[in-house]
This record gives structure tokens, C-alpha cells and sequence, in this order.
């Protein structure tokens, strides 16, 4: 028996011993996923089956709701975090029970701090485990490989996202379909969001182009699902047809953006229905006593993403990077190499006649296709942020004008106890940047409200970015806003703790994206999000800012 059977043969021994898992995929809110994952649930229990719910979102929809009631439900887990009370799915009420059948919706979403684990996916994992069957429901844009596609044919960075490797081994994906235009008309009919948020839907994600963007990304994820399952059970045949053309991706420890890299290796490797390779060769002077701790820290979340995508990882040492890549390719009969496309290498080294290794691969690769993928970030406003430090205690630090702390006054600082809506938050913060003077307070909320239509500011990670640029505004201004009960009204993952809100002037985007990044990277840092939770008046919270920027600079 060849290595890859019996491979193949424990694979087969372990699943026996862990539950079944059935996803419902579906391309957007609102196409039936839920009603579909309910109504199995609902037949299943007429057949004499044990099925439960672990845990479903109706999102007030009655149909939905009304399926629930005919099934039994495990109560869900509250948690208290920052004086609001969170439910989350009960892992360890459902491994008690240990149904035949638990019933898990939104299979992508992310858990409250301080959760039994960080993401639902994982849950699942564990329910599984334990020889619990699954039936659970997602939407294609929250597909890991796809983060890139989505983000370029949407416009929309989605924030929660599954590992390829856990739909990949769903023993069944089913594709809830539905026309663009019956999903609409359910919009407009109040059936997915409530009424009042239907038309800002229908002019932003939900429109003809977005749906069938992502409509067509399903059907070809549901069809790559098929021929992979087809493909599996067809062992007989040459061992080198299954092989030619397995996919491998190299990685550098500095790579721009290697999660791009990887993403594409795994979608190419998915319409090939082959086994995909990640290979970082570690040069001398990369030897972990020799490479900074940020890029140590940047090489291994990019190997644990390849994991995550389904790759096989390996790390080799050599001084020729080309020579160890092909010699790889030819031990594993990889058909396609992917690369990152390479900087302009200086013209004395390009008159020494020395190449990149993308441009010696192609030269040498004997056969081998090599795939040049332009992996450069766009520029973000907080991509690439520094390692996390603690600020250090210090007396009245002196500002950098040009810093969040010069810029920012006690004035335009405002704390909440009490839960607070966004619109409030909104009013407040506008009002202490008008100040009386122009533009006012009416023109910047109208601004912000405008920004908020194309995107809402407000982010998974517990922080709010609201924005506008405007004509006239004579320099930037900045408020910042602390929420330590919560925000009523907006359901992200994590509660809102932090509203940083910025104006600029409409002509000249170099200052607006810095002054983002710069506060990207100081509300990043959770030891200073911890202080500026227990603060209690504005002029404490500035302080803990500019001690923070203060010691951050000094360890750059």
C-alpha cells in the first residue's frame, strides 16, 4: 500500500469515530439556509431521531422562528462582558446531552471573550469530536481563501471567516440557491432585515452585481466540493496522473502578503482537486537568532493560515532558495509553483547578471509551470502593525504635535457608563469638534452619516472608526469616545469599547490615512484598550495615550 492509501486509511479510521457534518451554504443573508438547516431538523425528529438545537439565529423572522418551536433547545451560555449580557452557544450543555443530531447556526461567527473557544467553527470541532453529528450553515464570503476575491470584486473586508479545511471536510455541503431578484423582493418585504434597513441593503451589499458575484462563487465552491468528493473514492490509476499537477506555494519570511499568496494557492489547488504544498526555505540569515521577533511573529501566523487553508507545511534550510524549491517540486511531482512577484531588483545587482528567484525559477523549472502572483498589499490604514508594548508610567509627557496625543484635547474626549447608541455617540463627539466654529455640528453628522451608508465604521474588534473628509475644514480633527457599558445598537461580535473619530479636509488623503494608521496601531494595543477602560475622567484617558505613544516611540 503506497504511503498515500494508508494515509488515506487512518483518515478513514478517525472519521468513523467522530460525528457526521452537513453544511448549508448559502451566497447572502436571507436565502433560506437557516429555514432549510430547521426543516431537516424538524423531518429527522419525525423519523426518531435525537436532534437539538445548539444554536439558532432567527433574527426575528417568524417563519424561522416558528420551526424552532416544534424542537428541543439547549440553553444558551450567558456571559457578562462590560455590563452587557452576551448568549453564546452551550458546548458543554450539548456534550452532557450528547444528542445524535445538534443543530449549529452560522458556522463562522466569532465568540465573546473569554469563550470556551475563539471562533463557533471550533466549537463544532469539539461537538464533533465527541461523535455528535453536525448540521450547521454559513455564507461563501466567510470562506478563508476567498478573503481576497471578495474584498476585490465587493469592496467588503469580511471580518469572520472559516478555514478552508473545515468545509472541505464536511461529509456534505448543500448550496441554498436563490435569485437574486426573490432575495430582494424578500428585503423589501421586510423578511430578512427590518424594514427600515432595507433600502441602505439593497443600495450596498445587496445589490444585482454583489449577489451574483457571490452566487457564482458558491456554485463553483459547491461544484469544486463535488469533484473533490468524486475524485476521493477513485483510487485506482496511475499514482503520477493523481500527482502531476499538485500545487506548491512559496513563502518567504517577509513576504508583503503572503496570506494572499496562500489564498490564491488554495483556491488553484481546489479547481485542480489536488494537495497543495506551503514551503518556506529558511536561508542562514534567517536563522530565528538572527531574524527579529516581529518577523518571527509574521512567519508563523502565515505558516498556521497555511495550516488553516489546508496545506502542507514544510521548512527547509538552504542558501539556494530556486535549487531547494525544484528539487522539492521534482520529489513531489508538483505540476505548479506559485510565487510572489518579486521586487525591481537595484540595476548594479541586475548588471552582475543576478536574478530573483521567481525569474531563476522560470529559467530552470524544466516543465514545472510557474505562477507569478502580484501578492503587494493595498495600502491600508492599519496594515503592518508594530508588535504590541506596554507603555510605561511617566510624568506630563511631551506630545508629538503631529501624534494622537498632540492632536487630540480632553475637550474632545467624552465617556459613557451607561450603554449608549450610536447616534448619540455620533451627536457628542460631532458637537465637541464643532465647537461653535465651522463647519458645525449638523454638517458633521451629515458627513459621517453619508460615510457610514457605503460601510458601517463600527468593527468586530471592539473598536469604531467612524470618518468623513470636508470641503473647507482647514486641518484634521480628532475625538475620541469611550464606551464602557457597551453600544445598544450595534451587533458586532465584540462590544464597541473605543470610538475614534476623525475629520479632514476634502483635498489630500496622505494625512487622513495616516492619522488612521496611527490610531489603528494605538488601539491595537490591549494593554492600553485595558487602562483606557478603567478611566474615569478625560483628562486621565489623554494621559494614558500620550504615555503610551511616548514609550512606543522610545522602543522603535
Amino acid at each position: 500500500m503506497s504511503e498515500d492509501r494508508a494515509a488515506s486509511f487512518l483518515q478513514l479510521i478517525r472519521r468513523s469515530q467522530r460525528g457526521r457534518l452537513k453544511v448549508y451554504l448559502g451566497y447572502g443573508p436571507g436565502v433560506g439556509k437557516t429555514y432549510q438547516m430547521l426543516t431537516e431538523g424538524a423531518r429527522l425528529k419525525a423519523d426518531g431521531i435525537d436532534v437539538v438545537v445548539g444554536l439558532v439565529e432567527t433574527h426575528g423572522r417568524a417563519e424561522t422562528a416558528k420551526l424552532v418551536e416544534g424542537l428541543e433547545v439547549v440553553p444558551r451560555r450567558k456571559m457578562e462582558y462590560h455590563g452587557i449580557t452576551i448568549d453564546e452557544m452551550d458546548v458543554d450543555a450539548i456534550l452532557a446531552r450528547k444528542p445524535q443530531v445538534v443543530l449549529v447556526d452560522e458556522l463562522a461567527h466569532t465568540n465573546a471573550p473569554e469563550s470556551r473557544n475563539p471562533k463557533r467553527h471550533q466549537d463544532v470541532q469539539e461537538i464533533l469530536a465527541a461523535g455528535i453529528h453536525v448540521i450547521s450553515t454559513m455564507n461563501i464570503q466567510h470562506l478563508e481563501s476567498l478573503y481576497n476575491t471578495v474584498e476585490q470584486l465587493l469592496g467588503v473586508k469580511v471580518r469572520e471567516r472559516v478555514p478552508d479545511s473545515v468545509l472541505a471536510e464536511a461529509d456534505v455541503v448543500v448550496n441554498i440557491d436563490l435569485a437574486a431578484e426573490d432575495l430582494q423582493r424578500r428585503l423589501r418585504e421586510g423578511k430578512v432585515y427590518p424594514k427600515d434597513r432595507a433600502k441602505a441593503a439593497l443600495e450596498n451589499f445587496f445589490t444585482n452585481s454583489n449577489l451574483e458575484h457571490l452566487r457564482e462563487l458558491a456554485f463553483r465552491e459547491v461544484a469544486s466540493q463535488l469533484d473533490f468528493k468524486r475524485r476521493e473514492v477513485k483510487t485506482d490509476g496511475p499514482a503520477n496522473t493523481a500527482a502531476s499537477e499538485q500545487v506548491m506555494v512559496c513563502l518567504s519570511s517577509r513576504g508583503p502578503n503572503s496570506a494572499k499568496l496562500l489564498r490564491y494557492a488554495s483556491r488553484l489547488a481546489g479547481r485542480l482537486n489536488r494537495n497543495w504544498y506551503a514551503v518556506y526555505v529558511q536561508t542562514p540569515r534567517e536563522e530565528p537568532t538572527t531574524i527579529d521577533a516581529r518577523t518571527q511573529r509574521l512567519l508563523s501566523d502565515t505558516l498556521t493560515l497555511a495550516n488553516q487553508l489546508g496545506a502542507t507545511v514544510f521548512t527547509f534550510k538552504g542558501q539556494d532558495i530556486a535549487d531547494t524549491i525544484l528539487r522539492f517540486a521534482r520529489e513531489y511531482r508538483v505540476g505548479n509553483i506559485v510565487i510572489g512577484r518579486p521586487h525591481a531588483l537595484p540595476w548594479w545587482q541586475r548588471v552582475l547578471g543576478r536574478q530573483s528567484v521567481a525569474q531563476q525559477l522560470i529559467h530552470r523549472s524544466g516543465g514545472v509551470t510557474v505562477i507569478v502572483v502580484d501578492a503587494e498589499p493595498q495600502e491600508e490604514p492599519t496594515a503592518e502593525l508594530p508588535p504590541e508594548s506596554t507603555p510605561t508610567e511617566r510624568a506630563a509627557p511631551v506630545p508629538d504635535r503631529n501624534s494622537i496625543g498632540g492632536l487630540l484635547t480632553a475637550e474632545r474626549i467624552v465617556i459613557w457608563g451607561n450603554p449608549v447608541t450610536r447616534d448619540t455617540i455620533f451627536q457628542q463627539l460631532a458637537h465637541s469638534m464643532s465647537n461653535g466654529t465651522a463647519p458645525t455640528a449638523n454638517t458633521i453628522l451629515e458627513k459621517l452619516r453619508e460615510r457610514e451608508t457605503t460601510g458601517s465604521t463600527f468593527l468586530n474588534e471592539g473598536v469604531a472608526l467612524p470618518h468623513a473628509r470636508i470641503e473647507g475644514l482647514p486641518d484634521a480633527r480628532i475625538a475620541l469616545g469611550l464606551t464602557q457599558a457597551g453600544v445598544l445598537d450595534s451587533p458586532t461580535a465584540n462590544p464597541i469599547e473605543v470610538v475614534f473619530m476623525l475629520l479632514s479636509p476634502a483635498k489630500g488623503s496622505a494625512t487622513h490615512l495616516q492619522i488612521l494608521a496611527k490610531a489603528g496601531r494605538l488601539l491595537q494595543n490591549r494593554e492600553l484598550r485595558k487602562r483606557l477602560a478603567n478611566v474615569q475622567t478625560p483628562a486621565e484617558a489623554l494621559e494614558q495615550i500620550r504615555n503610551w505613544e511616548v514609550s512606543s516611540s522610545e522602543k522603535r
